[in-house]
């Protein structure tokens, strides 16, 4: 089981184009922790934004009626991919990782397969 720090080491070491990841509490809006981002991507910001998506998408299906859990949401940019993916699990609840992507280096089957796995592995 890694930790959260462990865990955003892998997701920027094991994720070819990984621009900058992060643990969001979506109750709160706080990112728990981040690695990468930069002055082009604050992650902090990102965490807040991406929370207020995420509560968006939950109402949505819930006024829908629909009795599914959220897996991830991915937003398209002309030269990046931002992935939400919602964690599930004991502990897990009220959680999401965030990640950026290069849209150019990055293979986005490979980074959700990769980012599913290090949510396994993610003991928060």
């Amino acid at each position: 089981m890694a930790n959260t720090e462990t865990a955003l080491k892998d997701a920027m070491t094991s994720i070819e184009g990984v621009i900058g990841v992060a643990l969001v509490d979506y109750t709160s809006g706080m990112a728990l922790g981040t690695l990468g981002g930069g002055k082009d991507l604050d992650l902090t910001v990102a965490a807040a934004g991406n929370t207020d998506v995420v509560r968006a998408k939950a109402r949505t299906m819930e006024m829908l009626g629909l009795k599914d859990q959220i897996e991830d949401i991915l937003i398209t940019l002309g030269g990046q991919y931002h992935l939400i993916r919602l964690l599930s699990g004991r502990g897990k609840s009220g959680l999401f990782l965030y990640l950026a992507l290069d849209k150019q280096r990055a293979n986005l089957a490979m980074a959700r397969h990769q980012l599913k796995r290090i949510e396994n592995d993610l003991e928060v």
